[in-house]
C-alpha cells in the first residue's frame, strides 16, 4: 500500500497552477492590504464600544410576549442616545448597552419601551441598571491581549511539535512562525476594515469581535497546517530535493479543498449577515473577512514563506 501511494505521487503534474513560482505578486498584494490595514489602524484606530469604553446597562423583562430585537431597538433609537446593544435575556428579558446615562435619559428609555410595548397582559419591569466602570473596560482590554498572546504562542509551540519529524529542509519551528505570519496578516486586514468603518460608518467593536478575531485565529491556522501537512507527506514521499516543487505540489493537491471549505462556511456567515439581525450583524461580518483573507493566505502566502526561507538557508551556506 505504500509503495502504491508513493507511486501515485510520482504522477505528472505538469498541470499545476505555479503558485510558488509566482508567489511575488500575493507578496506584493498582501503587503499592501497590510500595510494599509496598519495605517488605518494608526491613523483611526478601531471605535471601542461600551464593553471597552464602560457605559450603562439596563436590563427589562416583559410578564407577557416578549419583542424581538430589532422592536425594541425601533423604540429607543428615536431618543438619539448614540448605538447601543440589544440582546435577549432568559425567556422574557432584554438587555440594552449604551453609554453612560443620565437618570432623565434612563426614565426616557424605560417611557419609550414601556409605550411601545406595555399592555395589560404585557407589564414591562426593569430588572436592574448597571454601570460599566473604565476598570472593568480596562480588564477586559488586557484578558483580550493576554488571550491574542497565549494563543499565539500555543499555536507556534504545537506546530513545532506536529511537524518535528518533518524532512528538512526548514526546521519545524519555522512552519509555525510561517502559520503565525499568516493569522497576522488576516488578523490585522480585518482590524484595518474595522478601523475604516469605525471612522465612516461609526461601526464599534466589543467582545463578539474579539471572539470573530480569535475564531480567524482557529481557522486560519488549521487551514495552514492541512496545507503544511500535504507538504510534509510531499517531503516525506519524494525527499526534499526540490523543496520549492514539493511546496507547490502540496498546495494544489489541497487547493480545492480550501476553497470548498471556504465557501460552504462563507455561505452561511452571508445568510448570517444578511438576515441574523443587528446583533450579529458586524459579528458576521469580521468572520466574512477572516476566514476569506485566511483560505488567501494559507494557500498564497504561508506556504510561499517556507520557500523563501528554505532559500535564504542555501545562500547562507
Amino acid at each position: 500500500m505504500r509503495y502504491f501511494w508513493a507511486q501515485l505521487r510520482k504522477v505528472n503534474y505538469s498541470f499545476m497552477i505555479n503558485i510558488i513560482g509566482k508567489r511575488k505578486v500575493p507578496f506584493a498584494i498582501s503587503g499592501i492590504l497590510f500595510i494599509g490595514s496598519v495605517l488605518l489602524l494608526l491613523i483611526y484606530g478601531l471605535k471601542p464600544g461600551i464593553d471597552f469604553t464602560g457605559g450603562s446597562l439596563i436590563e427589562v423583562s416583559f410578564t407577557g410576549e416578549r419583542p424581538d430585537i430589532l422592536q425594541v431597538q425601533g423604540s429607543v433609537t428615536p431618543l438619539n442616545l448614540g448605538s447601543f446593544i440589544t440582546q435577549p435575556s432568559g425567556d422574557d428579558g432584554m438587555i440594552l448597552k449604551m453609554k453612560f446615562l443620565t437618570e432623565d435619559e434612563h426614565q426616557n428609555i424605560l417611557k419609550a419601551i414601556r409605550g411601545s410595548f406595555e399592555t395589560d397582559e404585557n407589564k414591562i419591569l426593569e430588572d436592574r441598571v448597571d454601570v460599566i466602570g473604565p476598570a472593568i473596560s480596562s480588564q477586559l482590554r488586557k484578558r483580550a491581549t493576554y488571550t491574542a498572546i497565549a494563543v499565539i504562542a500555543a499555536i507556534i509551540l504545537y506546530v513545532a511539535y506536529a511537524f518535528r519529524r518533518v524532512s528538512g529542509p526548514v526546521k519545524s519551528w519555522k512552519y509555525g512562525i510561517a502559520a503565525i505570519i499568516a493569522l497576522i496578516h488576516d488578523v490585522t486586514i480585518t482590524m484595518g476594515v474595522f478601523a475604516l468603518l469605525g471612522r465612516f460608518a461609526g461601526v464599534e467593536v466589543d467582545l463578539p469581535f474579539v471572539v470573530a478575531l480569535l475564531t480567524i485565529f482557529g481557522y486560519s491556522v488549521n487551514d495552514t497546517i492541512v496545507v503544511f501537512d500535504r507538504i510534509r507527506e510531499n517531503l516525506i514521499y519524494n525527499g526534499s530535493d526540490d523543496f520549492a516543487n514539493s511546496v507547490n505540489k502540496g498546495v494544489n493537491e489541497t487547493l480545492m479543498r480550501s476553497i470548498n471549505t471556504s465557501l460552504t462556511a462563507l455561505l452561511v456567515l452571508f445568510v448570517l449577515f444578511l438576515l441574523g439581525g443587528d446583533t450579529i450583524h458586524y459579528f458576521s461580518l469580521a468572520l466574512i473577512i477572516g476566514i476569506t483573507f485566511g483560505t488567501y493566505s494559507s494557500i498564497f502566502l504561508a506556504s510561499p514563506i517556507l520557500v523563501v526561507w528554505e532559500e535564504w538557508g542555501r545562500r547562507k551556506v
